[in-house]
């Protein structure tokens, strides 16, 4: 049987939870590239991320669950400044640890250099961390 990516992730956690619970409402997939991408996240853009495969008779039902999931998460998760729901989380250019830590790795080692990821509000611009949306949210 032939099965398409319906979706692909950056990291095992992310994609092991889309996959439980496509499976649950009785999809048919599997995870492609999961070790690779595991072992040597360095490759992650190589492969494409670890994607998801599913039958393509169901890809319409699996890209609808993975829509409701996305924007159940950002129902609970609105921009601190404006109450917008159009973020997404994004690496950072504009840190210079970002980049002093990049030309650090490129230069002395063999392994991807962490990078600071911060929410974006695409409606007002505001950038913030996971830190600032967790405690603005909480009661």
């Amino acid at each position: 049987m032939n099965f398409v990516p319906v979706r692909a992730f950056d990291n095992y956690i992310s994609a092991h939870i889309a996959m439980g619970r496509l499976q649950e409402d009785g999809i048919n997939c599997w995870l492609k590239d999961e070790n690779t991408v595991t072992i040597d996240p360095i490759l992650t853009n190589a492969v494409g991320g670890i994607k998801i495969m599913v039958d393509p008779l169901q890809l319409e039902k699996a890209a609808a669950i993975l829509r409701t999931i996305d924007n159940e998460y950002k129902a609970l998760h609105p921009c601190p400044k404006c109450n917008s729901l159009n973020i997404e989380l994004v690496s950072t250019p504009r840190k210079a640890a970002n980049w002093a830590s990049f030309f650090i790795g490129l230069l002395f080692t063999s392994y991807a250099p962490k990078v600071d990821m911060v929410y974006h509000c695409f409606n007002c611009g505001h950038e913030y961390p996971y830190e600032e949306r967790r405690e603005s949210n909480s009661p």
